[in-house]
């Protein structure tokens, strides 16, 4: 069908599609989620870089990602140069309006992964953040501890943080900053705090990248999601679990 969206035509297929068995949720009921948040979500996206990641055949289907704005596309769908160290300049989708995010999760992305930098600087974040993922024998409630020493140190640090949960079984929590550093800059930063943390809280936190290496009972302060290039899911995204849980 084609659906007029604020003065723009958008092409929405498959509508029936079942992307939660389960549930019996469709791509349909995915589309309407986003229209009723996008008030609140569109705020967290604008004039940033979207890393698709797509599930054409539902949450519990296959899926890969793509960051080249697909061709032909509407006009209307503002894109954002990024360019790698090596390699060609890259034009990523931008989703600055309903049009554009319904556009989006036509393509299949139920979860939305922005850039960590706008688009007029893409290497000087405005934040720095911290997967908080819960190894094998860590539960909810370790995260929920995990959780309060990373603000404890933060505060320490005059950071303000701001908490919310990705969906699945962990948290994440993000420190608006100044933009200046340059995103290896924020990772080292992010990396130095995870590792004294789990230094000082060892029976509960590791910052140990490799999973082979991870002990037992213990959450991850991941800090390599401040690596250049990579996204979390975006507040309110929808995740690719069967419950269908957002973040």
């Amino acid at each position: 069908i084609i659906a007029r969206i604020d003065g723009r035509d958008v092409r929405l297929t498959n509508l029936r599609k079942v992307f939660w068995p389960e549930l019996g949720l469709t791509k349909r009921d995915l589309l309407q989620y986003y229209l009723d948040v996008s008030a609140v979500l569109l705020p967290h996206l604008k004039n940033r870089a979207m890393v698709m990641k797509r599930y054409p055949h539902g949450a519990a289907g296959d899926f890969f990602f793509m960051k080249r704005a697909p061709s032909p596309r509407p006009d209307w769908v503002e894109l954002c140069q990024v360019a790698p160290a090596s390699g060609k300049t890259i034009d990523f989708p931008m989703v600055q309006d309903r049009a554009s995010l319904l556009w989006v999760v036509n393509l299949g992305c139920i979860d939305l992964n922005q850039w960590f930098a706008t688009s007029d600087d893409v290497d000087r974040p405005d934040y720095v953040h911290f997967d908080l993922d819960p190894g094998p024998g860590a539960t909810f409630d370790h995260v929920r501890q995990a959780g309060l020493v990373v603000r404890e140190a933060l505060d320490a640090l005059r950071m303000p943080s701001l908490v919310k949960t990705t969906g699945s079984r962990g948290l994440h929590v993000y420190v608006p900053i100044v933009r200046g550093p340059v995103q290896k800059d924020v990772w080292t930063f992010a990396k130095v705090l995870a590792q004294e943390l789990a230094s000082r809280h060892s029976a509960l936190i590791t910052a140990e990248y490799r999973v082979a290496k991870r002990p037992h009972g213990r959450v991850l302060v991941d800090y390599n999601q401040n690596a250049w290039g990579r996204t979390l899911a975006s507040i309110y995204s929808v995740r690719p679990r069967p419950d269908a849980t957002v973040s």
